[in-house]
């Protein structure tokens, strides 16, 4: 650390210029990131996919489909609503937009009492469907009564919520953040240049994402999640730096100050981003894209915070000199301590009682997990005013049919199935599906050809007079030696009866090789992917934050502590969630918590709470090292911290929290997610917990087999 600060004093112009061109040169790049961004990362390479990839080249179902709702002006004739649909999509089918158009006024299906719809089908995937999505809605043009919707459209407008919810959040956040910094530096400049920092860290983030972009999959929630740690993280390590380096200044030289200051608060920024890098890291034992990231995404914001907190900030504040106390329009007044010095003081001498009050406060927040409901977000994530929201839930409401739980299986047979003995298999596979309780009906080549039997399909194949009728609608069931059945399920496809149902008949062993898939497969695969690696990414997050924080404190208690009240304090988020988004409070729509977020807030929160418990044990730590008195060392250390750890924590939660006046659900669940997490680890463990245990445990506080505090005195420095 010494290395790192005597070169940044040495040459801090020098780092100013490069990080000035970097920002340039990155930000350049970071303006081209929402063009790559695609999906909303709920995907796996499984089963699903591999059917899905079946489907398109073998059986010709598009790539991607589009739906163009039109609904019946008031007082309109139904000649001129037939009239309406046809001049449009016949300008799209001119237009050479689509592959294909299935029109409502060839198929009655479409078409319920004031409403009708038509299937665009394309031949690209949903990510590469921009151009056409604007060119039907060129074509649509201010028509309030005719809709676009659709998984590629819906993708676009998630896209575009997501850059306009970082904006509202940018423009409610950061000047909170800014009051929150006056208040606790007191002077204007001190204030802007964590905010400098933290701007800047996001860009060159961005620009290094979208370098990376062809080689990782980047979802549209990279645009809401990266800004929301960065910007927090940045400007938390900056209060910290700057804190400590204000410090050193009252009886030290600018240079002097700043090496102190990178080699203590420095330390602990390190350690910090440890924590947080773990966690993150810890999501990519889940195959799926989304988590891959985030995770990617978060990491480079990490470690692009560490860099700049460690290099721009301080030659920023060289650079300021004596200016950092410029423009001071609050002054601290003497013996703030004491209030918190009063306030520890009042806990330690009530440990029992404290401790109790606030392990009940947490389980009565942790009540409310029990009736968490775990969903993937579809049409949902998005606001209500979004036309391909309304447009896709008329649709599922009026023609259920477009919803139906349908499981596509897909069997291959070296020899072909159009004989009578693969005709036969094919037919014994069918009645598989059909015994199962949980089918309502299978669509098959018999279904549709209104033949009952093997042997009768297989004659009227080599019958010269039936098989001209017959032979397209095989075709399309049975191409080669692949065959497809459609499975209708009863219920929804994210029920558990439908997950358990492609679970159970995906491990069964055929006399052929068959893969099931459609969307019941989607939703198990992605929650079993989840499910059955849980614990495995909860492991790694705790039994390395263990171990870093045993030999930051060479102490088997504190740790343990830690690592306790932080699952006690996110349980207890989790219910807050789900008292918040479930139970419907605060004028918040009921809504089922976002499958991915338990995941999310876990990774992140464990290690950014992390952050604090540093902070404030290192201070006690110090103390106790130089006293040995485990209640004077608490206390004073409390007294010390707490208006920092405030101030830190109060703007992690501005800056998260602001995410909650964003329209994109699974986003507003993060950012509140956080912000409570932030809120709860800042006022009920920091303040009631932490004292009122480290009291009751005592010395034991301490404990180390093998290695004698003796050992321990001046082996750390403050931070």
């Amino acid at each position: 650390m010494r290395a790192i600060a005597k070169l940044v004093i040495k040459f801090y112009k020098i780092f100013l210029a490069g990080w000035l061109l970097l920002t340039i040169g990155l930000g350049y790049f970071a303006l081209q990131l929402p063009a790559l961004l695609h999906g909303d990362g709920f995907e796996t390479d499984g089963e699903f996919k591999q059917v899905e990839q079946e489907l398109t080249k073998t059986f010709g179902v598009p790539k991607s489909t589009i739906l163009l709702l039109f609904e019946k002006k008031a007082n309109e004739k139904e000649p001129d609503f037939q009239s309406r649909i046809s001049e449009t999509l016949t300008t799209i089918q001119n237009e050479k937009i689509t592959d294909k158009i299935q029109s409502p006024l060839s198929d009655n299906k479409l078409q319920k009492d004031n409403l009708a719809y038509a299937v665009l089908a394309f031949d690209e995937e949903q990510d590469e469907m921009k151009d056409q999505v604007e060119q039907v809605r060129d074509i649509i043009g201010n028509e309030k009564h005719t809709k676009l919707t659709g998984p590629p459209v819906l993708n676009l407008d998630i896209n575009q919520a997501s850059q306009d919810d970082l904006k509202r959040a940018e423009l409610i956040g950061l000047p909170v953040a800014l009051l929150v910094l006056l208040f606790a530096f007191g002077s204007a400049a001190a204030s802007l240049v964590p905010v400098i920092t933290g701007a800047i860290t996001v860009i060159a983030s961005f620009g290094v994402l979208t370098l990376l972009g062809d080689r990782i999959p980047l979802s549209i929630f990279i645009l809401n999640v990266v800004p929301m740690i960065g910007l927090a993280l940045s400007i938390d390590f900056s209060l910290l730096f700057i804190n400590r380096y204000r410090e050193e200044l009252k009886g030290s030289s600018h240079d002097a100050a700043i090496e102190k200051t990178i080699m203590t608060a420095g330390r602990s920024i390190i350690f910090s981003a440890v924590c947080v890098f773990i966690g993150l890291a810890s999501m990519l034992v889940f195959k799926i894209d989304i988590f891959k990231t985030i995770s990617a995404g978060g990491m480079v914001v990490v470690g692009i915070a560490v860099i700049s907190s460690l290099t721009l900030l301080p030659s920023i504040l060289l650079m300021l000199g004596d200016h950092i106390n410029k423009w001071m329009l609050l002054k601290a007044k003497p013996g703030n301590e004491n209030g918190w010095r009063k306030f520890a003081s009042f806990v330690m001498k009530r440990p029992v009682f404290v401790s109790l009050a606030a392990f009940s406060l947490l389980l009565a927040c942790i009540v409310p997990v029990k009736d968490i409901t775990l969903s993937i977000p579809k049409a949902d994530s998005l606001p209500k005013n979004y036309e391909s929201r309304q447009a896709f839930e008329d649709i599922q409401k009026e023609f259920p049919e477009i919803s139906r739980n349908t499981v596509y299986v897909i069997a291959k047979r070296e020899e072909g199935w159009k004989s009578a003995a693969g005709l036969e298999q094919l037919q014994k596979l069918e009645n598989n599906w059909k015994s199962d309780s949980r089918v309502q009906s299978v669509s098959s080549v018999f279904t549709f050809t209104k033949v009952n039997s093997a042997k009768e399909l297989s004659s009227a194949l080599e019958n010269p007079q039936t098989q001209p009728a017959v032979e397209p609608i095989v075709q399309n069931f049975i191409k080669g030696d692949q065959a497809m059945m459609q499975v209708h399920l009863k219920g929804n496809p994210s029920s558990e009866e439908s997950k358990d149902f492609v679970r159970e008949w995906s491990s069964k062993d055929f006399d052929v090789p068959v893969l099931v898939g459609g969307q019941a497969k989607f939703n198990q695969e992605i929650f079993d992917e989840i499910y059955d690696k849980i614990a495995f990414g909860i492991s790694i997050i705790l039994l390395s934050t263990y171990f870093i924080l045993l030999i930051a404190f060479r102490s088997v208690v504190i740790p343990l502590k830690a690592i306790f009240m932080n699952i006690l304090s996110l349980s207890a988020t989790f219910g807050v969630l789900v008292w918040i988004f479930q139970y419907g409070h605060f004028g918040i729509p009921e809504s089922d918590i976002t499958l991915i977020i338990p995941v999310i807030i876990f990774s992140l929160v464990f290690g950014l709470s992390m952050d604090y418990e540093v902070f404030l044990i290192s201070r006690i730590h110090e103390i106790y090292l130089e006293t040995r008195d485990n209640h004077f060392a608490t206390v004073e250390g409390l007294s010390s911290t707490s208006k920092i750890i405030t101030s830190a924590a109060l703007i992690m939660i501005v800056i998260t929290g602001a995410f909650a006046f964003t329209g994109v659900m699974p986003v507003k669940q993060i950012g509140i997610g956080i912000a409570v997490a932030i809120f709860i680890d800042a006022t009920i463990i920091r303040m009631l917990l932490v004292p009122s245990l480290m009291k009751l445990l005592g010395d034991w506080n301490w404990w180390l087999p093998f290695a004698g505090v003796k050992k321990q005195r001046g082996k750390h420095d403050a931070i």
